[in-house]
């Protein structure tokens, strides 16, 4: 079989029954399930939901996104093969360990396909909620040029880059444009502070002031679960993002959990523990592909700034790149995945086909 076959590289045209239209992002495509799938499902299942909750089908793909642009291969490869079963297991592994030593719970109610979450809506927080356990990558680049000052928290001297930070640093920036927040300009992704979350918890989206504490808690005890756990594997949990969101559950209870994926290498950054001991940098996680487009094209700066959207667009369209980067990446993120997971890491040969049977004949899904 053809290598890029196995590649699922468009996931929003399912015949999934839906009476929205799907929503398909950079990587995951989400299929608001109707009023009465949802209803029937959360009684057939007894998910633990309030039973008018709105579910969906979230279906990830294999394509692979780097500096807001999406990749392709030789060989007719729009995905790198086993990149989606593989950020799915590794989220559902700890979401699984946080849901197990008590922390929150996630969106995901069900796992039909390797591919594929069965998920409640929450209503997001608007925090990319970024913490950070080592100096690298653009944090590292502004303080070395003098930056000090970091979300409203103030850095001590002396650090040198990639090295461990004194304590986690909690580095939150907005999701999405939020207007009408003082000294927060209204762009996607911008760095805020604790102090700007506190005096706007509502335009953040947080029920209330206290749930600032809650989210920080949950964050920073997610982070040192993944940490503590990755060690054991001798890998470095260097930084991550986390996402939150409200949900109500079937008696009634509104909470704050962890939604969209955790600790997995699109999310993260993770080095391998013997090399980085060595004082050398071997990235397990989308780094590397990034590293490797920005070694690959005669002008990198394309791929650094973000007013040449343009070129960066044409560069990824107009530019095929060896199959062997593609295989590169699916070698690190399926033996990641098995490393975590301790099992090994089922690639389908016709993933789309298997996802449409499973979701007719176990779910009634599909007409």
């Amino acid at each position: 079989m053809n290598l890029a076959d196995k590649v699922l590289a468009v996931n929003d045209d399912l015949p999934i029954r839906t009476d929205q239209p799907v929503h398909s992002g950079k990587v995951r495509s989400v299929y608001w399930l109707t009023d009465g799938d949802s209803r029937r499902l959360i009684a057939e299942n007894n998910y633990d939901v309030a039973p008018d909750a709105p579910l969906a089908i979230m279906v990830i793909s294999d394509r692979i996104s780097a500096f807001e642009c999406i990749w392709h291969a030789e060989g007719g490869m729009r995905g790198v093969p086993g990149k989606g079963a593989a950020l799915n297991a590794i989220s559902n592994h700890w979401f699984k360990l946080f849901r197990d030593q008590g922390l929150a719970d996630s969106h995901i109610l069900d796992v039909p396909h390797p591919l594929v979450w069965i998920v409640q809506k929450a209503k997001p927080v608007m925090i990319e909620a970024i913490c950070r356990q080592y100096i690298t990558g653009s944090m590292w680049r502004a303080y070395d040029k003098g930056e000090r000052a970091f979300c409203g928290i103030q850095m001590v001297d002396g650090l040198g880059r990639d090295e461990k930070l004194p304590e986690l640093l909690i580095t939150p920036s907005t999701k999405g444009i939020l207007t009408n927040i003082p000294g927060v300009p209204e762009v996607d992704d911008v760095n805020v502070s604790r102090a700007d979350i506190e005096n706007n918890y509502a335009a953040f989206k947080f029920r209330n002031r206290e749930d600032i504490d809650v989210y920080e808690k949950l964050l920073s005890e997610g982070f040192a679960v993944i940490s503590d756990a990755l060690a054991e594997l001798d890998q470095v949990f260097v930084d991550t993002k986390f996402e939150f969101g409200y949900v109500t559950d079937r008696a009634g209870n509104d909470k704050l959990i962890y939604m969209d994926e955790v600790g997995t290498p699109d999310s993260s950054r993770i080095w391998d523990g013997p090399s980085y001991r060595e004082g050398k940098i071997v990235e397990n996680s989308k780094e590397s592909f990034r590293q490797l487009l920005l070694g690959h094209f005669p002008e990198p700066e394309i791929l650094l700034d973000k007013n040449r959207m343009d070129e960066r667009n044409a560069l990824a369209k107009d530019n095929a790149l060896p199959e062997s980067v593609m295989m590169a990446v699916s070698n690190t993120y399926v033996s990641l995945a098995e490393k975590i997971t301790g099992q090994i890491l089922e690639i389908s040969d016709n993933p789309k086909a298997e996802i449409i049977a499973v979701l007719r004949e176990k779910y009634d899904l599909v007409d």
